[in-house]
């Protein structure tokens, strides 16, 4: 009986080695085919360690205290955002020992990852250069003490709202003070002629006057902005408002560190890390022309300290060869500013609103040219979802039987990418797949984040991710935000940039044809809904107040062509389209009273749509090369295709 419980049990053990190596191999092929990486079969002295990346949540800290069990660790690269480590041992004894490791679990939070080991030639940890600072940007260490920090945070009072010395708001990501004058964030610029009396903060002469004499400033500011940011909040990427200050910005961090993104308008990146008691300086190049902003996150990539040399910090994040995680904190930032008293006339025109031509007329005009077509999503597409974040998520709770069934389609292991997520609440349909969301308002992409999604605030017609990378994507309900056909075909493209040879999207946009095979659609059947309604008996409006005919724009139902520029008519909601250019109203749920019987009128935005008549969605798709229509149908007024890509490029 003893003997056949042994080989019982042998059997047992092989099973489960089997079933190991099967996922070993299986982690091997996915990071060749997401990753480029190549493993061997021969034992070396680097591995890769896939599901052992700041990408998992798994911490250098962590891996290091494991693969250092079996060996002395010569090499550790962890790649930023990236589901997998790369590791040399001192000995290749040492590294068949690390492979022994296979298998290994680890605790992450609540969760546990499974560890996956191969070998691999080599580890290059001068892989990845250096990356530069923005032009005129400059970061200074440990500028004020400690004890001058506990100072400056000890001063910042937010139990007061003396709004003779100060002003004090909630914003919907972070709170702020402003001292000398206030910033006003509904036309992000100051009232020169309306200081604040109170000045700065005298706890900041100090600290400003070691700037000028340090040469970071030649003037003192007199404007001072308190931001404070709890884990996990963030600010969208913005340029201080030209018009507004002068050259120099002066943000001293407290608190707590952070990564803060910088973006140049071709696209460049750099991740910069602020580490607490720095002063950042900013001026020219970095001031005028790159954005920078906060990602809101919980947790940041940041370099790893020397044990040796623990006071040690970089804002260097181009040495993968030494990053961590690093939990967020409470950090306060003090950004000091001087208030610019004639137009900017810097170097930077495109970025500058003083050198801006005069904006658009309202009512809008349909289209004639890029900048035409940018200016309007601009102003009735962005801006309106980044005010109506909040309500439009309320509303946006229940996902689409057939999106469902399409991404319970996917392989486990399928990477998608939902390009325009909006409060992504498809990121989550099929929890077997690795899904990150993109969408152009940085209000819904801090909604995804709280909801536990990945995603990323960007613009769909330049995504930043690589080509060829995502099995599938998703775009629903965002083409009909573009204004032109060429911008439209532009986003399928893009779609299809993403895709690898082999992987599909799914497209929805709206439909000019909200009664098709005599159903009405749902948009229809409801009468007034609370937040997107108007009342039925309504006549079309434009911006002005006045009456508009609803077939003047570019083109009426009939295909009649009628006087350019066409001014957009604004719908009438739940009823029938009578043209494909419009504003549709979206009445913002609760707003202020008029005195104290009857409430206010809600505040009313209006998003700009081009709603697709039947088969102008697959006219438009067919233009893109290397894609196959593989099926398009009518749902729930939305016309909707999934495309293949053939790879012929």
């Amino acid at each position: 009986m003893e003997s056949c419980s042994e080989n019982v049990k042998a059997v047992r053990r092989s099973k489960e080695e089997k079933k190991l190596l099967r996922k070993q191999i299986k982690a091997s092929h996915t990071l060749l085919k997401h990753e480029g990486i190549s493993t061997v079969s021969q034992p070396t002295k680097s591995l890769v360690v896939a599901n052992g990346g700041l990408g998992n949540g798994v911490s250098r800290e962590q891996l290091q205290d494991v693969l250092e069990e079996v060996g002395e660790v010569e090499i550790l690269v962890m790649p930023p955002h990236k589901p997998y480590a790369l590791v040399t041992y001192r000995s290749e004894v040492s590294a068949q020992r690390g492979h022994a490791l296979n298998g290994r679990q680890l605790q992450r939070g609540d969760q546990i990852v499974t560890l996956y080991l191969s070998y691999v030639n080599t580890v290059d940890s001068e892989l990845w250069g250096c990356v530069d600072l923005p032009p005129g940007l400059v970061l200074v260490e440990e500028f004020v003490s400690p004890e001058e920090e506990a100072l400056l945070l000890d001063a910042i009072d937010w139990t007061s709202h003396d709004e003779d010395v100060t002003v004090q708001k909630v914003l919907k990501h972070r709170r702020v003070k402003h001292f000398g004058y206030e910033f006003r964030y509904d036309n992000n610029n100051v009232d020169k002629d309306k200081p604040l009396p109170g000045g700065l903060p005298q706890v900041c002469v100090p600290v400003l006057e070691r700037c000028v004499r340090d040469r970071h400033t030649e003037v003192m500011p007199d404007q001072l902005t308190v931001n404070q940011y709890q884990s996990g909040q963030g600010i969208p990427p913005h340029v201080d408002t030209h018009s507004a200050f002068e050259d120099l910005i002066l943000s001293l961090s407290l608190g707590a560190k952070t990564v803060m993104d910088f973006r140049h308008p071709e696209g460049r990146s750099v991740a910069v890390v602020l580490p607490r008691r720095s002063l950042l300086v900013m001026k020219g190049e970095s001031r005028y022309l790159w954005t920078h902003g906060i990602t809101p996150r919980k947790f940041d990539v940041v370099p790893a300290c020397d044990p040796k040399s623990p006071a040690a910090v970089t804002s260097d994040l181009s040495n993968h060869s030494n990053l961590t995680l690093s939990r967020r904190g409470t950090r306060t930032s003090l950004t000091f500013r001087k208030v610019r008293r004639t137009p900017c006339d810097c170097g930077y025109p495109s970025a500058c609103d003083s050198q801006q031509p005069p904006a658009p007329p309202s009512p809008p005009f349909l289209p004639r040219s890029q900048t035409d077509a940018c200016r309007l999503e601009a102003e009735f597409v962005h801006r309106v979802y980044e005010e109506i974040a909040c309500h439009f998520s309320s509303t946006r709770h229940s996902p689409w039987p057939r999106v469902c069934h399409f991404l319970s389609s996917l392989e486990p292991g399928s990477i998608l990418a939902d390009v325009g997520c909006g409060n992504g609440k498809y990121l989550g349909v099929n929890p077997d797949v690795i899904a990150v969301g993109c969408d152009r308002s940085s209000a819904l992409v801090q909604i995804c984040s709280e909801r536990g999604f990945q995603a990323f605030v960007s613009d769909a017609l330049n995504v930043p991710l690589r080509s060829d990378t995502c099995d599938a994507c998703i775009s629903i309900a965002v083409i009909h935000h573009l204004s032109t056909q060429k911008r439209r075909q532009a986003v399928v493209e893009e779609l299809v940039r993403l895709l690898r040879p082999g992987g599909r999207a799914l497209i929805y946009v709206w439909a000019v044809e909200q009664e098709y095979n005599k159903q009405k659609s749902k948009y229809l059947k409801e009468t007034r809904q609370q937040g997107n309604a108007t009342d039925a008996h309504n006549t079309a409006q434009d911006l002005s107040g006045n009456a508009t005919d609803a077939h003047n724009t570019a083109q009426d139902l009939s295909g009649n062509a009628t006087d350019s520029p066409a001014k957009l008519s604004v719908h009438t909601n739940r009823t029938a389209f009578t043209s494909q250019d419009l504003l549709v109203p979206w009445h913002l749920k609760g707003g202020g009273r008029g005195g104290s019987q009857a409430p206010a009128p809600s505040p009313v935005f209006h998003r700009y749509y081009h709603v697709f008549q039947k088969g102008e969605l697959e006219e438009l798709c067919v233009r893109v090369r290397g894609v196959a229509i593989q099926r398009s149908y009518h749902d729930q007024g939305n016309w909707c295709v999934i495309l293949k890509k053939t790879g012929d490029r």
